[in-house]
């Protein structure tokens, strides 16, 4: 059986992740300074050899937890940086584990360069030490890491949330019964009727007595201003199930959707061919979770 990595996966496109945004900083190596102390008092979890200590086991800890949040909070910062200078370059799981790697490094190194003033040793400066310093950051960061990973998941999904791990986004059903492509909107002013194409459709926002289709024709994505209130327009594409109210501002089609992130207080809809995000509200979140397991088991049967 040939070994396969999913490395689409890898290089889709994300979000830039809360916990490393410049806002976040502080509280994240806070966090992070916390944990590693404790994980260090309580289990000691590399041998130590008492006499050659310098100072209490406390404020050894004390460093080598204080290192990696101040190395967290220059690294991401330097970043974030960069990030703007660039306009805010893409993020993918692949950049964010070599930039991860990277930092736990770096934390190896700066444990390395502690030695002398922690351990009275005469092999401090040996590349044994280096080695074994970037070899254990490695391996115990790898681990934190990934187990932060799924703390900040839990946090953000909060109880009760009812959220796939990963959205699959939708097809359209093979089976289906044939529907037109273009259709008649009527308006409450004849001369305002026009045809649409809903295939191209990719949501409607609602702006008082008018309407904003933004639709993707080709490569292009185009916004137009309709007059007509988002409920007229509802009830008369009601023959094409997938089109879902998230929002009482928004109607969007399902089978448009790339991505999907947030979390029992509301999610956030992404689309391949624009950058505009849109809300599902709190209380539309279990009406979407149920329409999107229906319309999936749809198209799967």
């Amino acid at each position: 059986m040939p070994f396969y990595i999913n490395t689409e996966h890898l290089r889709n496109k994300i979000e830039y992740p809360k916990r490393y945004q410049s806002q976040n900083l502080v509280k994240s190596s806070v966090f992070v300074f916390l944990v590693i102390l404790l994980f260090l008092l309580a289990f000691r979890p590399f041998g130590v050899y008492n006499p050659e200590l310098r100072m209490h086991y406390f404020f050894i800890c004390f460093l080598h937890a204080l290192a990696p949040s101040l190395i967290l909070f220059v690294y991401f910062g330097a970043l974030n940086y960069f990030r703007q200078v660039k306009n805010k370059m893409q993020w993918n799981l692949l950049k964010e584990y070599l930039y991860i790697g990277i930092l736990l490094v770096f934390i190896g190194i700066s444990s390395f360069l502690m030695r002398d003033l922690l351990y009275n040793n005469p092999n401090n400066w040996s590349w044994d030490y280096l080695f074994e310093e970037i070899r254990n950051c490695l391996v115990a960061g790898v681990f934190f890491y990934f187990f932060l990973r799924l703390s900040n998941y839990y946090l953000e999904s909060k109880k009760g949330s009812p959220f796939i791990l990963q959205f699959i986004p939708l097809e359209v059903e093979a089976k289906k019964v044939a529907l037109l492509s273009n259709i008649f909107i009527s308006t409450q002013v004849k001369q305002d009727d026009f045809n649409l194409n809903i295939d191209q459709l990719l949501f409607v926002k609602a702006d008082g007595n008018y309407i904003e289709l933004t639709k993707s024709i080709g490569s292009q994505t185009t916004t137009e201003v309709k007059r007509i209130s988002l409920t007229q327009f509802e009830s008369q594409i009601t023959d094409y199930p997938h089109f879902f109210r998230c929002h009482r501002t928004y109607l969007i089609n399902m089978f448009k959707i790339k991505k999907v992130s947030g979390n029992s207080q509301g999610y956030l809809l992404s689309f391949n061919e624009t950058d505009v995000k849109i809300p599902v509200s709190r209380k539309q979140v279990e009406s979407f979770n149920t329409y999107y397991q229906e319309l999936r088991s749809q198209c799967i049967t």
